[in-house]
């Protein structure tokens, strides 16, 4: 039998569950136009990419006979001249999912740890279970990341701590000075991931600066993560990057893929980092999407978690029930009971006429 050959923490893993996507939903209740369909589960951006994005895209499509730039020359070029940095400060990934995997795959070494909140993004958990690393979950307070009692768990065995701001699945974030104090607490000798998917929901009062704290003195080894996948609306081409020292970005590259992000992705990417335009839009979008939401649902009497991401937690009773009401009747949202919170949905900010949509459906599934 194959299984008497795989490890037994592989065989342990419970895969990934990713939002449904579209097409299957039509499929599945029979619906002619998939477009008569919300999906409202993972966070993606509902105005879809930059229209610039899209004539970058096209124009290139000619040369995909071609293997793709394996160092990105171009994209990390832009991005370095936007974010102040270097060219051998950033590092690109197929989705931050991948750095977050070659992070884990370079740091977490045997007899090491990884520290990570209990409710923050599942791959974390994923891959420490992947490459066989004790990893230690610390519970949230009030749904948001409580520094304290991670800075308590850090001892000589932690090699990897990860914390995602905004949180996802919980949309909180912590305050800068916070998150600053926080660092500044920590060993010199381990890295600190953080992650920041969605950084550019972010209000401007929120955003931490840890850009300029790449390899301070005094500081742990830090990377941040940032992708193109939600406010860049390019989530379908799987692109993102690392922010980290040279010495860092270095001993990832040893093992990263030759041609990890392939020419579309970085083509597209480049054309979206430059239509801020596209992404204000975006952003004011997801900011009055969440008021609308909130007003709903206190006048349903549902609670919620306050967010300042693109999407919101709302507690709805027995949220896999919901889901599959919901699904019925064309509303894709996400069910939170594998993050043990069995009572909540999640939702994606959507287009206007979607969020109405799912505020008239709520209280006829519920």
């Amino acid at each position: 039998m194959v299984k008497k050959l795989v490890p037994e923490n592989i065989l342990r893993i419970a895969p990934y569950q990713p939002g449904k996507p579209i097409e299957e939903v039509a499929r599945e209740l029979g619906i002619a136009d998939p477009g008569a369909i919300s999906k409202l589960a993972s966070n993606e951006n509902p105005l879809g990419p930059s229209p610039l994005a899209l004539e970058a895209i096209r124009k290139k499509l000619p040369r995909i006979n071609l293997y793709p730039d394996g160092n990105g020359h171009y994209l990390k070029k832009a991005l370095a001249e936007k974010l102040g940095v270097e060219s051998g400060h950033l590092v690109l990934g197929n989705g931050s999912n991948e750095i977050i995997e070659l992070i884990t795959h370079v740091f977490a070494v045997p007899g090491k740890q990884m520290v990570f909140s209990g409710l923050s993004f599942v791959v974390y958990r994923l891959m420490a279970q992947i490459f066989g690393v004790e990893s230690v979950e610390v519970p949230m307070r009030d749904f948001t990341v409580d520094l304290d009692a991670l800075s308590r768990v850090v001892d000589s065995r932690t090699s990897v701590l990860a914390l995602t701001n905004p949180n996802n699945p919980t949309g909180t974030a912590v305050s800068p000075s916070a998150l600053d104090a926080f660092l500044r607490g920590l060993p010199r000798d381990i890295v600190v991931v953080l992650d920041e998917a969605y950084y550019e929901y972010l209000p401007e009062p929120l955003r931490f600066d840890g850009i300029s704290c790449i390899d301070r003195p005094g500081y742990p080894h830090l990377v941040l993560l940032r992708t193109f996948s939600k406010a860049y609306g390019l989530a379908g081409l799987r692109i993102g990057y690392g922010i980290a020292s040279p010495e860092v970005i270095n001993v990832l590259n040893r093992v990263r893929q030759p041609f990890n992000t392939n020419t579309l992705a970085q083509v597209g990417a480049l054309a979206a980092l430059g239509d801020d335009e596209h992404v204000a839009r975006t952003i004011e979008l997801a900011h009055s999407g969440l008021r609308e939401l909130e007003r709903g649902f206190l006048k349903l009497g549902l609670e919620y978690v306050p967010s300042v991401a693109n999407f919101i937690l709302v507690r709805v009773g027995d949220g896999a029930e919901v889901f599959e009401r919901l699904l019925r009747r064309g509303i894709i949202v996400r069910p939170m009971v594998g993050y043990g919170l069995p009572e909540y949905i999640r939702v994606t900010v959507g287009l206007p006429e979607e969020n109405r949509k799912l505020l008239v459906q709520l209280p006829e599934v519920i």
